[in-house]
Parts: C-alpha cells; structure tokens; sequence
C-alpha cells in the first residue's frame, strides 16, 4: 500500500530520497583520484608488510619465485599466469587482513558471528593458494614432464 502523501502528489518524505552519487574523495578527480590511490595503496603495503606475518611470509615466497618465473615459463602466458597468481595470493591476503582488522575493531571481544566472519575471508585466502599451487603445478609439468 502506498502512503497517502505519493497518492496525493506531495513529495516523498526525506528519508526515502536516495543520495546523490558522490566521488570517494569530494573536489578531486582524475590524475589527482588516482595519485592519492597509489599513494593510499603504497601506505596499505607498508602497513601490512610491518605488521602482518603471513604478508610477509607470502611476499617473501613471491620475491624468491619471481626470478624462477622466467626459468619455467615457455611463453608468455605461462609467466603472466605464474606471477598473476602470486599477485592474486597477495590480494587476497590483504583483503583477509583488512576484514579481520575491520571486525577486530567492530567487536574486540571474542564473537561467534565475527569468527566466523574471520574463517570465511580466511577460506578465500586457502582458496587462492590452491589456485597458486595448481597454476604453479601445471607450468611445472608442462616445462619438465612434457
């Protein structure tokens, strides 16, 4: 049913207004929006390499498998597929790691729906190393079995 102020053509109360589309950061846009991202994002990756030891531990592997990369590619798919893959390990990561630190901010006490909250972000993170493991897997058998 539909209130009686639509029906007589009065206007919608305040509340059912949507909001104006607006930009992330009010005034800046284009070249500006873009560097003040890098230079967020450059600020996440010191964040989490100082104070995350599983970003560590998953930078520290991408830095030793980076140079075996070139090693066991054939072509260029297979490299982009190798190094697409540690990147992907990496993303998800920090995102695992920004949820975590969003619900241990949200609720620092111990909390079933936030565990698992915490277990699900953390299922994202085995699911993207499965998928490293088998990229990385099948670029080894195709360059020394095959």
């Amino acid at each position: 049913m539909r209130p009686k102020q639509a029906e007589e053509g009065n206007p919608k109360p305040a509340g059912d207004r949507l909001p104006q589309a607006r930009s992330a950061l009010p005034g800046r846009g284009g070249f500006a929006r873009i560097v003040a991202a890098f230079w967020n994002s450059l600020g996440g990756l010191q964040e989490g390499l100082a104070t995350e030891s599983a970003i560590k531990q998953e930078v520290a592997i991408a830095c030793l498998l980076l140079p075996v990369s070139f090693f066991i590619a054939r072509d260029l798919w297979t490299w982009v597929a190798l190094v697409g893959s540690l990147l992907f390990v990496l993303s998800i990561e920090f995102l695992n790691t920004a949820i975590e630190r969003l619900c241990n901010h949200i609720q620092p006490d111990r909390h079933e729906a936030i565990r698992i909250t915490k277990d699900l972000a953390s299922a994202g993170v085995f699911f993207a190393l499965a998928l490293g493991a088998l990229v990385w897997i099948a670029a080894l058998w195709m360059r020394f079995a095959a």
